[in-house]
């Protein structure tokens, strides 16, 4: 079982604060500016209507679950290693901010400033088997030039803006290749804006790019085996060697701009996009 840090979330005009002992990554030794319960406690001392700033803090590897940060200024934080399971980071601005190795187990990142933020290799499952239940949510988050990678799995990315944002491993040419690939097998991508991001060799399968915005976007010898593009844009799109079989390209714009759409398609062809 996940351990919970019993400090509860932060709400209006009322908090609790338990005693607890001091956590592994609240001990010296650790390269955090604050320890836990000096984030809630800053999270509940901010004014009413103010946003608690946590900006350029380095925290890392603190256990954060369930703690409420909603509108919270976290541009610039470390937060590598922590734990934030469940917690609510909704409208926060996390803009450049390190969320490397996070636990982000039905995290609440919607409406949340991601610019430019980097989120590789998170842990989001229990297991090996992806679980709906388990999945955070970026609905609406501003994701635009942010790096990822690793498992979505499931993940809800309805309506964000991934503007030029990067899938995949740190350096291509690593041994990361495969570790740090993105995962997105039935992520919902729908209405999300993917103008110039790049998407190569992410495994894809069954996602929902349905009334997307792919303009530009780069998904060569990606795997979006069975994934639905219905109503997407896809002027300018790379699907050079992409695994297309059982795709659905039902209403796409801007077939006849996009590369590699007819050779990456094998067996059944009842969904191949026509340029008429």
């Amino acid at each position: 079982m996940r351990r919970r840090n019993g400090l509860g979330c932060r709400q209006t005009g009322l908090a609790v604060l338990v005693a607890l002992p001091l956590l592994a990554a609240d001990s010296p030794g650790w390269a955090a500016d604050l320890t836990t319960r000096e984030v809630v406690s800053a999270l509940f001392k901010a004014a009413p209507g103010s946003a608690p700033d946590l900006s350029g803090k380095d925290l890392r590897r603190l256990d954060l679950a369930g703690v409420d940060f909603k509108g919270a200024n976290l541009a610039r934080a470390t937060l590598f290693g922590s734990d934030l399971a469940g917690a609510n980071l909704a409208k926060a601005n996390l803009a450049g901010a390190v969320l490397d190795r996070v636990t982000i187990t039905k995290t609440n990142f919607a409406d949340a400033n991601l610019a430019q933020a980097t989120i590789l290799r998170p842990n989001i499952f229990s297991s090996l088997e992806a679980a709906s239940s388990e999945v955070p949510t970026f609905a609406g988050a501003r994701l635009a030039g942010s790096h990822l990678s690793g498992r979505f799995d499931l993940v809800n990315f309805r309506g964000a803006d991934l503007t030029g944002a990067r899938f995949g491993p740190k350096d291509p040419r690593s041994e990361e290749l495969i570790t740090g690939r993105a995962e997105l097998t039935g992520s919902d991508f729908s209405a999300a804006i993917l103008r110039d991001a790049n998407l190569s060799r992410s495994v894809a399968k069954y996602a929902k790019f349905t009334r997307a915005d792919l303009r530009g976007a780069n998904l060569a010898h990606a795997n979006v085996k069975g994934a639905d593009f219905t109503g997407a844009d896809l002027a300018g799109a790379d699907f050079t060697g992409a695994v297309l079989e059982g795709a659905n390209f039902t209403n796409a714009r801007g077939l006849d701009r996009a590369r590699g759409l007819q050779q990456g398609f094998s067996g059944d062809n009842s969904t191949t996009p026509s340029n008429n």
